[in-house]
């Protein structure tokens, strides 16, 4: 037989009670959000990222990554009195995969690696250095047309990829170095 009562309020008074508890067990473990507020006085990440220049890329692949980067650190347009300085360096190489019995490749990877260095203005001293790298797949069609334009997407993910893996990194320093000034 089915009962009339349900098992669902006591469900949600349960689930509520855990949400409360995990939210006062982040807080006490000194849990802060990435761009949130720092502690009086400090800057927060978001404004660290706002002072960050970043030097010009050569050819279209750079200028791409530049302009993807220069609308995820600063929005408003390149500081003028910056007081980082970006610099990445990109190379790009293909990876045949699927070789038919003909040796011709119906798949291929586009792997597109950025060496990025943070640095002070006005001086050689590196604060920052990574590497970001993004792996993307397209197909290898008969239509030439068509595999470029698969191409170009794939390279189009690739370095939006690399420009949130920039940001989130710079994003870690910055908010680590407003902590430790506090």
């Amino acid at each position: 037989m089915w009962s009339s009562r349900s098992p669902r309020p006591a469900l949600k008074s349960l689930v509520g009670a855990v949400l409360l508890l995990m939210t006062f067990a982040l807080s006490a473990c000194g849990f802060q959000p990435l761009y949130g507020r720092p502690q009086e006085g400090a800057l927060s990440p978001a404004e660290h990222m706002a002072a960050v220049r970043i030097a010009p890329l050569p050819d279209r692949i750079g200028q791409q990554l530049h302009n993807l980067l220069r609308d995820r650190l600063n929005p408003r347009g390149q500081p003028r009195d910056a007081a980082y300085e970006l610099k990445v360096e990109l190379v790009e190489s293909r990876q045949e995969l699927s070789i038919r019995k003909d040796e011709t490749a119906t798949r291929a990877n586009l792997v597109v690696s950025a060496q990025f260095f943070l640095q002070e203005a006005g001086s050689e001293r590196i604060l920052l250095r990574g590497l970001a790298t993004s792996t993307n797949s397209y197909n290898i069609l008969t239509s030439q047309f068509a595999t470029t334009y698969a191409e170009l997407n794939a390279r189009k993910r690739g370095l939006r990829e690399i420009s949130e893996d920039i940001r989130t990194r710079l994003g870690i320093y910055f908010a680590g170095l407003g902590n430790a000034t506090s």
